[in-house]
């Protein structure tokens, strides 16, 4: 066995610090549980509070339950429900108002299946009013959104091969990810294609921050995480106005699917998650954050629960997540979570 001198000690201290500094920056907390557990839910923030959709029941049925958070009194309040019963749609805010586009549903006939749509809507949440819009151009579900401009950009997602006679994609039948990048106009009500996306993916996470995109982690393959979907480590960067699409060399810490995501003080945070492999199935409790500027990541300290399919959303100074399964889906078992927790940031990173 080699032997530590002082200098190796006193360098692994400094190391050991240097890490801890790091975990330093802010502390999880216990908020309100959610009141209806469920796995695949999704969340947003506007007007000063959050905003929780969706949620996928036994048998693939849809949920259509809306709940609001207010921070000042650690309440949950049931809203009304979405204007189509979907999962796996993509969510943004954009000035006050959050937007719904695609997802899936039950097929109208025949064996269970995930039936990607072309449904666009808009949430007014001061209202609690939701408003049908011009339907994308693409059928997908599993698909992320951003706001960047005024504008929308939903990218990325699954669906159906070209020319498939299926009603919806299944974990034994072949399906496609797609590159897909879509515009959406709110003033105009009007959509428009951009550049695609290099790799095509599903289930992966994004975030704008001083006016590009970016897209990370995910799942290639199959949409399905037992039926061959492989996770990514991934990282490509979108520049809104130039429309182009540049690879970022660095690559997340942790590769996984089915994560939850927001934006605070010019950084991307990724939590949560799943993989599953010949030898391995697993939920993480992941929590990492991926400096735009620097182009860094940072390992953050790791959620209190392990979970995927999760919701979460970025309120002042902390980054809520909320319910979710504590294990990876397909197992014939389901664990959902009441759990509420947030990270409290107390610094930025230098």
């Amino acid at each position: 066995m080699k032997r530590l001198t002082g200098s190796t000690l006193l360098l692994t201290f400094v190391l050991m610090l240097a890490h801890a500094t790091a975990f330093a920056q802010g502390r999880w907390i216990k908020l309100a549980p959610f009141p209806e557990p469920a796995e695949e839910v999704l969340g947003a923030a506007a007007g000063g509070k959050l905003y929780v959709f969706a949620g996928l029941a036994p048998g693939w049925k849809p949920k259509a339950m809306v709940y609001e958070y207010d921070p000042a009194t650690d309440k949950w309040t049931k809203k009304k429900p979405m204007a189509l019963p979907s999962h796996h749609v993509a969510i943004a805010e954009l000035n006050g108002k959050i937007y719904a586009f695609g997802g899936f549903v039950l097929p109208a006939a025949g064996p269970a299946a995930w039936q990607p749509i072309d449904n666009a809507f808009e949430y007014d949440p001061a209202a609690d009013t939701w408003k049908a819009l011009a339907p994308m151009p693409t059928k997908r579900g599993a698909a992320v959104a951003a706001a960047v401009n005024n504008r929308l950009y939903v990218i990325g997602g699954a669906t159906m091969l070209p020319g498939s006679k299926d009603t919806g994609i299944h974990p034994t039948r072949a399906h496609r990810s797609l590159t897909t990048v879509e515009e959406y106009d709110p003033a105009a009500n009007a959509w428009r294609e951009r550049s695609m996306m290099p790799t095509p993916r599903n289930h992966l996470a994004i975030g704008a921050v001083n006016g590009r995109i970016y897209a990370i982690g995910g799942r290639v393959g199959g949409a399905f995480i037992s039926g061959g979907g492989n996770r990514l480590d991934l990282v490509e960067e979108y520049d809104v106005a130039a429309d182009s699409w540049n690879p970022v060399r660095v690559r997340m810490p942790t590769a996984r699917s089915a994560v939850a995501y927001g934006v605070h003080g010019g950084r991307v945070y990724v939590v949560g998650g799943e993989h599953q492999d010949y030898n391995l199935s697993t939920a993480f409790r992941a929590f990492e954050g991926f400096d735009a500027a620097k182009k860094e990541w940072f390992v953050m300290p790791p959620m209190p629960l392990q979970r995927h399919g999760l919701a979460a959303a970025v309120l002042g100074n902390r980054f809520h997540v909320i319910s979710g399964d504590v294990q990876s889906a397909g197992t014939g078992l389901e664990m959902h979570t009441d759990a509420h927790d947030a990270y409290e940031f107390e610094s930025t990173a230098k």
